[in-house]
């Protein structure tokens, strides 16, 4: 039975570039993941690079909450850097544009929440540029004339999901890393230089164990008797017939769940944390009411949606805790048991996050402290 000196248990992004950089490094890395490369919430996610604070819940559990998690966002905004430089890295153009991200308020109050979340931000150096509806539709004239006003981060932006998982993968099995698909974990257990994991394929050998597995990871974690506080939900995107160029930012609205962008070849993508519906046999499918909820408000929001087709929905699992914060570092109690998962905005964070791991699993200090940012750093 072959030895590994790390194996990572889940194949999205986390994983993907925590191979890369580990294996780059000399490190010997085997991954496991129970489907295809990239199939859960890394590339079937709506391609959006967040670094703002999230409206909806920035409302809905007010600034207590906002300045506990406000921390959180140096790993993202480092992350953002990070996937400016990804496609040189890899050899892929990855779709990264950073275009800024525009939350639009149609009333007084909406824009009040607007400022308060900014001055959060401020505090851990992001800036959020307030407009006025003059300034607004000015940056943004193919925005609703009912629009009040709004804030701008000039440093989001996207990048296309399904380009980077291939260009990744293949990248990390260039520096020597062995890639398993279709490779379900039944079982863990063991210490440090000496960990055990069952699959489909066989039994395999590690001397540190790296969860990355997403929605599934507290099912990972629960077999080496860690609970951890983190779930899987059911969310859907949509995407239009391409149009002309007309949106170069990544659009919220404070009336509604919306994330909103145009891709390179003019397609829009429509999402915003909508929830999908889950049959009997646990397969996902698009849930109608939510998915005419998401255009309205998209339609509201930049009127040319309402003259154009969707053309297709899809949906995916997405990992998440209730308080947002992520769950990166080495487990209480499990030495060499490694977890590196960012709740909801996974795909933002998700080079600085592998960056972090790799530096701890190498006994290096993380590129970025982890106090007042992850669970396991409290």
């Amino acid at each position: 039975m072959k030895r590994y000196d790390v194996a990572i248990i889940g194949g999205g992004l986390v994983g993907l570039l925590t191979a890369w950089y580990l294996s780059r490094e000399g490190a010997s890395v085997i991954l496991l993941e129970a489907n295809d490369f990239g199939s859960a919430a890394s590339g079937a996610n709506a391609g959006s690079l967040h670094l703002q604070i999230q409206y909806p819940e920035f409302v809905r559990y007010g600034e207590g909450w906002a300045r506990t998690y406000a921390p959180t966002l140096r790993i993202i905004k480092e992350s953002i850097d990070m996937w400016q430089k990804l496609g040189d890295e890899v050899g892929e153009d990855l779709d990264v544009k950073i275009g800024g991200g525009i939350i639009v308020a149609r009333d007084a109050a909406q824009l009040r929440f607007i400022e308060a979340k900014a001055k959060i931000e401020a505090t851990v150096g992001i800036e959020t540029q307030i407009l006025d509806q003059v300034a607004l539709l000015k940056k943004a004239p193919y925005l609703s004339k009912d629009a009040l006003g709004g804030g701008i981060c000039a440093s989001e932006g996207k990048a296309n999901p399904l380009r980077v998982t291939f260009a990744i993968s293949r990248t990390a099995i260039a520096a020597g890393a062995a890639l398993y698909r279709g490779t379900p974990v039944f079982d863990l257990s063991g210490k440090i230089g000496d960990f055990s994991i069952k699959t489909a394929r066989g039994s395999f050998r590690a001397d540190k164990v790296i969860n990355t597995a997403g929605a599934k990871a507290a099912d990972i974690a629960a077999m080496l008797g860690m609970k951890i506080e983190l779930g899987g939900f059911p969310l859907q995107v949509s995407v239009t017939e391409p149009i002309a160029p007309l949106i170069p930012h990544l659009v919220y609205s404070a009336a509604g769940k919306l994330s909103l962008k145009q891709a390179s070849n003019g397609a829009c993508i429509i999402g915003g944390g909508w929830a999908a519906h889950q049959r009997d046999n646990g397969h996902l499918v698009t849930n109608p009411l939510n998915f005419a909820g998401n255009m309205a408000i998209a339609a509201g929001v930049v009127p040319q949606i309402a003259n154009t087709r969707t053309i297709r929905s899809w949906t995916a699992w997405v990992n998440g805790t209730s308080d947002w914060r992520p769950i990166i570092g080495e487990a209480p109690g499990i030495p060499g048991f490694y977890l590196a998962l960012f709740p909801w905005v996974g795909f933002s964070a998700g080079p600085m996050t592998a960056r972090i791991i790799s530096d701890l699993v190498l006994g290096r200090p993380p590129t970025i402290k982890l106090d007042g940012i992850s669970v396991l750093a409290d």
